[in-house]
């Protein structure tokens, strides 16, 4: 008996090291890759950026609010990973004055999906903002050049961004990946303002996605505001 609760902390410590040695050896694996794809593009005269991005398109249906009527609505529009790439893409997109209520539209890091269960999102949560309609194009333009041009603090934290088209109003959203990190959660809200310019009439809410799988609702009975 003595000898079993010698070797038990033993097994424990190896597979704590066996998960931290597979977690590091992923993130070694993910920045080579990336270096590789910069060096090529490099080579091939273009302008890479940072990271390699995703835009999805959701157009929702009306009264359907289930997870999985959710996730069979997004849908992949295009990826780049340049300065080029992105501009190419992003003049081609519809301007948010131009889309259907109510529609999201996704900008996240590839690999990333633009759902709270996605593993890079399930412990994090999401600043949101609201516009009126007549300026929110403007918002979301400047807050994709930020998070492409990777301007914001605490980059590494940041999955993606959302655009909410809405009957009324639009919503925009900035998705983090921890959001007990009160620190970063906070840094992130400042560096948001700044970047946005966004006048001080204008108020900011934080919602962890644990809380919206609870009630089912991604702006609803948020828990902090900045």
């Amino acid at each position: 008996m003595e000898i079993s609760e010698k070797k038990e902390p033993e097994n424990n410590n190896n597979i704590s090291q066996t998960a931290t040695l597979d977690s590091s050896s992923t993130t070694d694996i993910i920045d080579k890759e990336s270096e590789e794809r910069q060096a090529r593009e490099l080579k091939a005269g273009l302008h890479p950026l940072k990271n390699k991005f995703i835009f999805w398109y959701t157009r929702r249906t009306p009264g359907v609010r289930t997870q999985t009527s959710y996730e069979d609505n997004i849908k992949k529009i295009v990826e780049f990973s340049t300065v080029e790439g992105f501009w190419v893409c992003y003049c081609h997109l519809a301007r948010p004055s131009l889309l259907p209520s109510p529609t999201d539209l996704h900008l996240f890091k590839e690999g990333i999906r633009p759902l709270w269960e996605d593993s890079a999102n399930c412990n994090g949560g999401k600043w949101i903002i609201r516009f009126k309609k007549v300026v929110s194009g403007r918002f979301w333009e400047d807050l994709v050049l930020a998070l492409v041009g990777d301007q914001l603090d605490y980059s590494d934290d940041i999955c993606g961004a959302v655009l909410s088209i809405r009957y009324n109003e639009d919503i925009l959203s900035v998705w983090n990946r921890n959001a007990s990190d009160r620190q970063g959660v906070m840094a992130l809200r400042d560096s948001i303002k700044r970047h946005l310019k966004l006048p001080h009439s204008y108020v900011m809410d934080y919602k962890a996605h644990d809380a919206s799988l609870r009630d089912n609702s991604s702006y609803r009975n948020t828990w902090l505001r900045g």
